[in-house]
């Protein structure tokens, strides 16, 4: 629960108030980048953003710096920014170092899992089918991430973990993108009801396989997708 900010004079507080405002900018862009509002090759009109996220010049551009790291966003000189464009030519490599972790993250959480690791698990399995029936991309691809870092978690192995959080935040818009294939998406819901089952079972083998394998098809849909959608569309 965020406690609300007090008048009291002080160094620290302009300083806090600025990095809570550009680390909120930058999080709603995330969003709004991943969710396809701001398009690919795009070129970002920074008045209008700051308007929309209410937040002054300032912190928009620290935002769009933070954005930049992650390879969200270009900045050019003497030029608007832009979005980035997915790169075509590493999706493949992400999605294999993806599924590699995720795979040995499922191995390990099938063993170290508590029974209240699983009990939740099993929790946003069922919010998640629930989103799935009712139609709610948005919805359902928050319970998706929350799910696989939960995995990941269970894992109990920070180095992994710490490697899957680079990863995975390169991969967030190519993930909602490929989810967005009718096909791809009611696949994703059986596999992940297969991969809790393995968990349950405290299958490492199984579970490790099932999980491996449903993120390598994570890439391989995404690829169909851009091939058949934007055929024009390279890498940045």
């Amino acid at each position: 629960m965020q406690q609300k900010s007090e008048p009291n004079p002080g160094r620290k507080s302009p300083k806090l108030k600025r990095m809570g405002l550009h680390e909120r900018a930058a999080a709603r862009m995330r969003t709004m980048i991943i969710r396809g509002e701001l398009p690919p090759g795009s070129q970002t009109q920074e008045t209008k953003l700051s308007k929309e996220l209410g937040v002054s010049r300032t912190p928009l551009r620290e935002a769009m710096k933070v954005l930049a790291a992650e390879g969200l966003i270009e900045l050019r000189p003497n030029r608007s920014p832009r979005i980035a464009d997915i790169a075509v030519e590493g999706i493949s490599e992400l999605f294999e170092a993806l599924a590699g972790i995720e795979r040995l993250a499922a191995e390990l959480a099938a063993v170290r899992a508590t029974d209240r690791d699983l009990a939740r698990l099993r929790t946003l399995q069922t919010r998640m089918e629930g989103h799935h029936r009712n139609g709610k991309l948005d919805e359902y691809f928050a319970i998706n991430g929350e799910i696989h870092n939960t995995i990941v978690r269970m894992a109990r192995n920070t180095p992994l973990r710490e490697a899957h959080e680079t990863l995975i935040s390169r991969a967030e818009r190519a993930r909602y993108l490929a989810l967005g294939a009718d096909r791809r998406w009611s696949n994703s819901v059986d596999e992940h009801a297969d991969i809790l089952a393995a968990l349950e079972a405290r299958d490492g083998d199984a579970a490790g396989r099932l999980l491996g394998a449903h993120v390598a098809r994570t890439g391989t849909a995404l690829l169909e997708v851009l091939a058949t959608s934007k055929p024009k569309q390279t890498a940045a």
